[in-house]
């Protein structure tokens, strides 16, 4: 090896560690709608933060925001994805369990299953186990199985179905905790993913203090304007807002939020 050959890589480089999002500032956007984020986060510079087509499968559906605890699955291979290798112990074979038991309180677990949902990316007892460690949901671009237990579970969960088949049949669980791809979108650990009646929506960690207080401008405002449309007014300098109408805005938070005339 000549002085102009670098020396091999020991250890692939990684990023660090994204910065920890507090409880309080998530439970301040498990608050927001989805509609003000999304939009905040536009304005930002993020134009598509929404995992499309996920839907969930509870009954009750529950506003949440956590941090992002990833799972990683690749196409299953038949002489290493045996039912034998689900051993009871941590397994380089098994890593699901592995990411089941180091679920902390806040997190939310994201499952990249490759938009593949010909296999539950799991299942019942392992939702409940991490429900009981304190996760806030789970959430897979694939499928769950289960899915009559799950829908009456009080604790969010979204995917794009519900399967019976084990997912040994087509997943292999390759990594945990590191970026991943999500129903399109990029996540990273420690990620805010932030869900409500209509979506999912993925917050890089470093912006969710701001957004938090931007959704909260934006979603007393919007509950304003909504007054004043249902009491009749046309868009035109409303919505979007005007620098008057945010004016009158102030006037009416500063005046103790008095009725809405109707006819204005």
């Amino acid at each position: 090896m000549n002085a102009t050959t670098p020396a091999p890589l020991a250890e692939i480089p990684r990023h660090a560690p994204a910065p920890h999002v507090p409880d309080a500032v998530l439970d301040r956007l498990a608050r927001a709608s989805s509609g003000s984020l999304t939009t905040q986060l536009y304005i930002k510079g993020i134009r598509q933060p929404v995992l499309h087509g996920l839907k969930p499968l509870n009954k009750k559906i529950k506003p949440f925001a956590g941090r992002a605890y990833t799972m990683r699955f690749i196409p299953a291979r038949e002489d290493i994805d045996q039912y034998g290798n689900l051993t009871t112990t941590p397994s380089a074979d098994n890593l699901q369990w592995v990411g089941v038991e180091q679920i902390e309180p806040g997190h939310v677990l994201v499952i990249d299953s490759n938009q593949d949902g010909r296999a539950a990316s799991m299942g019942n007892m392992l939702i409940t186990r991490m429900k009981v460690r304190g996760a806030r949901a789970v959430i897979t671009d694939g499928s769950f199985r289960d899915g009559t237990e799950l829908s009456e579970m009080d604790f969010p969960i979204w995917s794009t179905g519900v399967t019976a088949t084990t997912r040994l049949s087509y997943h292999h669980v390759a990594d945990l905790n590191v970026p991943i791809g999500c129903a399109g979108v990029a996540v990273y650990p420690g990620d805010v993913i932030h869900g409500d009646g209509d979506n999912i929506t993925v917050i890089p960690a470093h912006m969710a203090e701001e957004m938090a207080a931007l959704c909260e401008q934006r979603d007393d405002i919007e509950a304003y304007l909504a007054l004043r449309v249902q009491a009749g007014e046309a868009l035109w300098g409303l919505y979007p807002p005007s620098e008057q109408t945010r004016r009158q805005h102030r006037d009416w938070v500063a005046a103790g939020r008095p009725p809405i005339a109707t006819g204005r």
